[in-house]
C-alpha cells in the first residue's frame, strides 16, 4: 500500500525532530500503523536549511498555502505555532478534507472550538497529543484509557521552565531572578520567558485538559492565571519547612457548581508524588472515580520528546483514515452533542487552602488581631509558625514573620479577610498568600 502522504507546515525544532523520528523509526512504525507514512512537502522560511534537513525526500516550498492545498496531501502537520496564520492555515486544511495533527496548544486553548467544529462538519480528524506535556500521551489517557470514568479533576505540572526555576530555588535559596537566569543559561527558559513564568502556557493546557477531562468547551478565556513572578525564596523555604513543596500547578476540577479552571503556584505536600517532579520535568495527576489518582510523568519538552507525541498521532490518524467518522475517537471526548454546559467558576468562588505569610511588627497581641480576623471571617486555622526577630535580623530586627496555613475557606471570604489584616498598622508589608492542595 502506498504510503499515506503528509505536509509539515515548519521544520524547526519540532517539525525537525519528527522528521528525523519518522525516518528513523519507519519500519517500526509502518509496522504499527499499516502502512508507510511519508512527509512528502515541507512549508519552511529557511527554504534552503530545510533542504539541507530533508534532502529529496520532500518537496520544499516556502509557501505554507501550497502545502494545505495540495490534493495529494492527506495530513497535514502543523508546527509553526502561534494562532494567526496557524489559524488559518489549519482551517483552510480542513475546509480541503485534510486531516491535522499540531502541537500548538495556544492555538486550540484559543480557538480549539471554532477548529473542531470545522473539522466534526469536514468529517475529519484533528489529533493534538503534542499540545500537552508532550512526552506523556496524557490527552489519550484522558480520552480512552480512562473513558469509563467519572474524572473528578485533574492537576499538573505542566511548564517545564517554571519546574525547573522554583527547583533551583528551593534546592539552591536562590531568589526569583537568579534562578531565571540560570535557566536562560542552560537554554531551559526562552529570552522573553513571558509567556511561561507568567503562567500563560501552563494555562493554554489546563485549558485543553479540562476540556477533555469533562466534556466542556474550551474556554481559556475563563482561566484564573498567576505566573511565578512573585514567589520569594523565604516563601518556598518556609513551606518546605511546614511540609510542602511550591510548584506551579494547572488545575481543573469539578464541582456541585462547576468547573474550577486555575494556574497559579500551589503548595503541595511533600508526600505526594507530584511534589517530587523535579527540574524541567512535567507531571499530572488525576482523580477519578473507578480507576482513583494515577500519575503521568515525563518530559514537558524537547525535539524528539514532542516528536514522539506527534508521531503517536499520525499512526493514530493513519489506522482510522479509511474509518467512518462517527466511530472515531471525539476530539474533546465527548460526543459534540453531548457537550456539558457546565459553567468556569470565577475565583471567588473557589475553594480551597492557604499558606499566609504576614511581615508584622514584633509586639504583643499582633497574632491574637490576626487569628480574630480569620476566626470573624469563619476561616479556621491548620498551623502557624513565628519566626523570632533575631532570624529575621539585620534592620529588621524589630519585624518577624507569622506564617499561617488554614483550612478549606472560599476564596472571597480568604479575600475579605486579607483586606482587613492588611490594613492593620502593625502588617508591614503586603501579604503573601499561596493556595495550597493536598491532593488526596
Amino acid at each position: 500500500m502506498k504510503p499515506i502522504q503528509v505536509g509539515m507546515l515548519g521544520i524547526g525544532t519540532v517539525g525537525g525532530g519528527t522528521f528525523t523520528v519518522l525516518k528513523r523509526n519507519q519500519e517500526e512504525i509502518q509496522r504499527r500503523a499499516g502502512r508507510g507514512i511519508a512527509i512528502a512537502m515541507v512549508a519552511a522560511r529557511n527554504v534552503e536549511r530545510a533542504r539541507a534537513l530533508v534532502g529529496t525526500d520532500a518537496v520544499v516550498v516556502d509557501d505554507p498555502f501550497q502545502v494545505v492545498n495540495n490534493p495529494h496531501i492527506e495530513i497535514v502537520v502543523e508546527v509553526i505555532g502561534g494562532t494567526t496564520l496557524a489559524k488559518d492555515l489549519v482551517m483552510q486544511a480542513i475546509a480541503n478534507g485534510k486531516h491535522v495533527v499540531t502541537a500548538n496548544k495556544a492555538l486550540l486553548a484559543e480557538h480549539g472550538n471554532e477548529v473542531f467544529a470545522a473539522a466534526h462538519a469536514k468529517g475529519v480528524m484533528v489529533a493534538f497529543e503534542g499540545a500537552v506535556a508532550v512526552s506523556i500521551p496524557i490527552i489519550k489517557a484522558l480520552r480512552e484509557g480512562l473513558s469509563g470514568n467519572r474524572i473528578e479533576w485533574v492537576a499538573g505540572i505542566i511548564n517545564g521552565t517554571t519546574n525547573f526555576i522554583l527547583t533551583e530555588m528551593r534546592d539552591k535559596g536562590l531568589s526569583f531572578d537568579a534562578a531565571l537566569a540560570q535557566a536562560q543559561a542552560l537554554g531551559y527558559a526562552e529570552a522573553d520567558p513571558t509567556f511561561d513564568i507568567e503562567g500563560f502556557d501552563a494555562a493554554h493546557k489546563a485549558t485543553i485538559l479540562a476540556a477533555i477531562a469533562f466534556g466542556v468547551p474550551v474556554q481559556f478565556k475563563r482561566a484564573h492565571v498567576e505566573g511565578i513572578t512573585k514567589l520569594a525564596a523565604a516563601d518556598i523555604a518556609y513551606g518546605f519547612q511546614l511540609g510542602y513543596s511550591i510548584k506551579l500547578l494547572g488545575i481543573a476540577k469539578r464541582t456541585a457548581h462547576g468547573i474550577e479552571l486555575r494556574v497559579h503556584p500551589t503548595l503541595i505536600p511533600v508526600k505526594r508524588l507530584l511534589a517530587n517532579v523535579e527540574g524541567s520535568m512535567n507531571g499530572i495527576m488525576v482523580k477519578s472515580d473507578a480507576a482513583g489518582i494515577t500519575m503521568y510523568y515525563g518530559a514537558g519538552a524537547g525535539s524528539e520528546q514532542t516528536a514522539s507525541a506527534v508521531i503517536a498521532d499520525l499512526v493514530d490518524v493513519t489506522r482510522l483514515h479509511t474509518a467512518d467518522a462517527a466511530q472515531r475517537v471525539p476530539h474533546l471526548a465527548f460526543q459534540p452533542d453531548a457537550m456539558s454546559d457546565l459553567p468556569i467558576l470565577p475565583m471567588a468562588d473557589v475553594v480551597t487552602s492557604y499558606y499566609l505569610r504576614l511581615r508584622v511588627a514584633d509586639q504583643t497581641g499582633v497574632l491574637a488581631k490576626v487569628t480574630g480576623i480569620l476566626a470573624d471571617a469563619d476561616i479556621s486555622i491548620d498551623a502557624v509558625l513565628q519566626r523570632e526577630a533575631d532570624e529575621v535580623g539585620g534592620e529588621d530586627a524589630n519585624q518577624t514573620d507569622l506564617i499561617i496555613l488554614t483550612h478549606d475557606c472560599a476564596e472571597a471570604r480568604m479575600d475579605a479577610a486579607l483586606a482587613r489584616m492588611q490594613a492593620l498598622a502593625t502588617v508591614l508589608q503586603p501579604i503573601v498568600r499561596i493556595r495550597k492542595e493536598e491532593l488526596a
